[in-house]
């Protein structure tokens, strides 16, 4: 028995265990690890795939303006009342009605986004009930086909077929770099509170060696072997320290709740940050990262589009306000009777054919200006897209080149932080030896705490260049493969 509560206590001992480890690694993330959050449930992730579904929707309903459309139209209207009828010989007669007319059309539409006509098939019935005498009448359609056809217009059909399919594209492409730009986010986030930590750290580890320091000077003042000019001094770096220690904790819950915050983690718990160890070994080709910029970014789509878009606008003031005409032709069968089956018993032929037409005899000079106006945003929009490349592939022939160069600078810091470190520990032990001053000692400790940070900050500096250089070609260059989400 004695056995068994020592065996049960050992398991529920380890299992306690495992649950302790695992939720404190649950709080210690690599940069890798917060960015997949983020990317996952962060609310600047949550509100790009709001919009990028608000895109895809918006993009069904332009290819559902191409789609048959099948429309089921009907109207009922009862009327108990007594009428003013005008009679003859311009008396009024009030008799009284009591009456019922139901409608009912059944069509199918499409639209020819080429010529912007539209084509239709139609079938309707037509019921008159007269309750006063207790008749009926039916009419109707059994069927009919018409086209309407515009003629010198605006044909806006065509454009959006070629602009609508751009804009979806762009969308696509806009999700994807909505996503590094939250990697590019968090690392700015994950560096500014891993260097708070390190701070943290650091001053926690100077008040330390300060006060033991302290100790030492007070010890050799009560031999009368001290320095009373060094022992304040000592105190006052004490102090300094200690107030060190207050700030950084101040700036690590700071900082701890700003990336939270950002990703959408609610808890109270600490974070820990892994800081990275591994740079990735690639190269990145100039020309390789120019044609990933224009093969994946969104911009080098909207290029295309904004060009579009203002020669719709020039299409537009071109065949607006002028001549304008529409020819609408029909054909079918008709028919009516007292009974419903009349309808569709050798129905009469029914054509119909209507012109309408406008012509502005004078206006003034509007629709010149406008057309001018038009070509003149046009011209507008050339010349600043034309720039716009210009700083397109700038931006990204300059950032190759800084990610170039913030990778040389890590291995200097790396090297410099090692050895500022090695520097320090000498300075200690030859203060203990009496062998240099506490001022020379301070500056030993300022300049390993400076190359500290600067050796996180050249990682931070390395990390942002990274997802940047993602985010502006939509190109994984460690892995070779473009960027899809």
């Amino acid at each position: 028995m004695n056995k068994f509560v020592g065996l049960l206590f050992c398991t529920c001992l380890s299992t306690f265990t495992l649950f302790a480890q695992n939720t404190s690694l649950r709080n210690s993330f690599t940069l890798y690890e917060l960015i997949a959050l983020a990317k996952d449930q962060s609310p600047a992730a949550l509100q790009a795939q709001t919009i990028k579904e608000n895109r895809y929707w918006q993009y069904k309903t332009y290819q559902s303006n191409y789609m048959p459309q099948l429309v089921l139209n009907g109207s009922n209207e009862f009327s108990r009342e007594v009428v003013a009828t005008r009679q003859n010989d311009g008396t009024y007669a009030f008799p009284q009605v009591n009456q019922n007319l139901s409608s009912l059309a059944l069509s199918l539409e499409q639209q020819v986004g080429f010529t912007g006509s539209r084509i239709f098939l139609s079938s309707s019935l037509n019921r008159f009930d007269n309750f006063y005498n207790n008749t009926a009448f039916f009419s109707g359609n059994p069927a009919f086909i018409g086209l309407s056809q515009p003629l010198f217009f605006f044909n806006g059909l065509k454009w959006d077929k070629k602009i609508a399919p751009l804009q979806y594209e762009e969308s696509k492409r806009e999700y994807v770099e909505a996503m590094e730009q939250i990697a590019v986010s968090v690392t700015d986030l994950f560096f500014d509170l891993l260097i708070s930590q390190a701070s943290l750290d650091i001053a926690k580890k100077n008040l330390a060696s300060n006060e033991d320091l302290y100790q030492m000077a007070q010890d050799r003042a009560a031999n009368s072997n001290g320095n009373e000019n060094e022992l304040l001094q000592l105190e006052l770096t004490v102090m300094r320290a200690r107030q060190q220690v207050a700030k950084a904790e101040l700036d690590l819950e700071t900082n701890t709740l700003r990336l939270k915050a950002y990703i959408g983690i609610s808890d109270d718990e600490p974070l820990s940050l892994v800081q990275p160890s591994v740079i990735p070994e690639f190269k990145v080709d100039t020309e390789v990262a120019l044609a990933q910029a224009h093969k994946n970014r969104r911009a080098s789509v909207a290029f295309e589009r904004r060009k579009l878009e203002a020669a719709k606008g020039v299409a537009w003031a071109k065949g607006s306000g002028g001549l304008d005409a529409n020819i609408e032709a029909t054909f079918g069968l008709t028919n009516r009777g007292d009974v419903l089956t009349e309808v569709y018993n050798a129905p009469d032929d029914q054509q119909a054919v209507m012109i309408n037409f406008s012509v502005p005899v004078m206006d003034w000079g509007r629709q010149k200006s406008r057309y001018k106006t038009a070509e003149a945003n046009q011209r507008l929009t050339d010349y600043t897209v034309e720039q716009d490349q210009i700083n397109f592939e700038q931006e990204v022939i300059t950032h190759v080149r800084m990610f170039s160069m913030r990778k040389q600078q890590v291995t200097i810091a790396k090297k410099s932080d090692e050895i500022a470190q090695k520097r320090y520990a000498i300075a200690q032990r030859r203060y203990v030896l009496g062998e240099i001053s506490i001022t020379d000692l301070n500056i030993a400790m300022q300049e390993k705490d400076e190359a500290k940070r600067s050796y996180i900050a050249s990682l931070e500096e390395f990390w942002k260049a990274y997802y940047q250089l993602r985010k502006l070609t939509l190109y994984d260059f460690e892995h070779n493969i473009s960027i899809v989400l």
